[in-house]
């Protein structure tokens, strides 16, 4: 997106209070000045995005699937209605003193839940605790997005009291599927770009989902679980 278009967007985009806007705008500056590869921050434009979908579906359950810093998070959770709880997973412990700082100056602070370790490992864990989410959040490692995918639509029927992670109609959005646009590039063969060629296809002929991948930044998928 040119970078016109891209500062028109966020001028016309209202969704935040003053406070949280403040405190996003602050969490952005930092990011920039502590964090190698800060371009990983959602931003303005998605943040707004991400709230405002809580917003309309009122979801009781968020899992997130990578906080970094905590931008997206606290988008997320000042979407949520009073009783959501917002579960997000970072496998990065050195981000985790970052995104609580932040975390701890928001109103919303009482509905974030952050975990460290892998979500393959803790999302199950907390699926049989909390039970399944109405919204799940995917930007983590993206070499692992497939196997994110089948966590949350294929849960293994050998483990010990396995809980469903989605219901009928929960909603998966997942970042970053257009990467760098890549994806349409049949030269790149890295295996980030190979990961989310698979995810994507595999999600496009799944008949248990429906789907469709907007161009937002480097692209969400947005996958309805039927």
């Amino acid at each position: 997106m040119n970078d016109r278009i891209e500062q028109y967007i966020e001028q016309h985009t209202a969704t935040w209070t003053p406070a949280e806007e403040a405190l996003l705008a602050e969490l952005d500056r930092v990011t920039h000045l502590r964090v190698v590869q800060p371009q990983m921050v959602s931003g303005r434009t998605q943040g707004a995005f991400l709230t405002l979908i809580t917003r309309m579906l009122r979801p009781r359950r968020v899992l997130e699937i990578g906080t970094f810093t905590g931008y997206s998070a606290l988008a997320l959770a000042a979407g949520l209605p009073h009783d959501g709880e917002l579960h997000t997973i970072e496998v990065d412990d050195e981000l985790e003193d970052l995104a609580r700082e932040f975390f701890a100056k928001s109103p919303h602070c009482s509905k974030i839940h952050l975990h460290i370790g892998s979500a393959l490992d803790l999302a199950p864990r907390l699926a049989r605790e909390k039970g399944p989410f109405d919204l799940i959040y995917m930007d983590g490692d993206k070499r692992e997005y497939p196997a994110y995918y089948r966590m949350l639509l294929d849960p293994d029927p050998c483990a010990p009291a396995q809980a469903p992670l989605v219901n009928p109609g929960s909603i998966i959005l997942a970042d970053n599927v257009l990467w760098y646009e890549k994806v349409a590039d049949l030269a790149a063969l890295d295996p980030h770009t190979l990961a989310i060629r698979e995810f994507n296809a595999f999600v496009a002929s799944d008949p248990r989902v429906e789907n469709v991948i907007l161009p937002l930044r480097d692209g969400i998928n947005l996958i309805r679980v039927k």
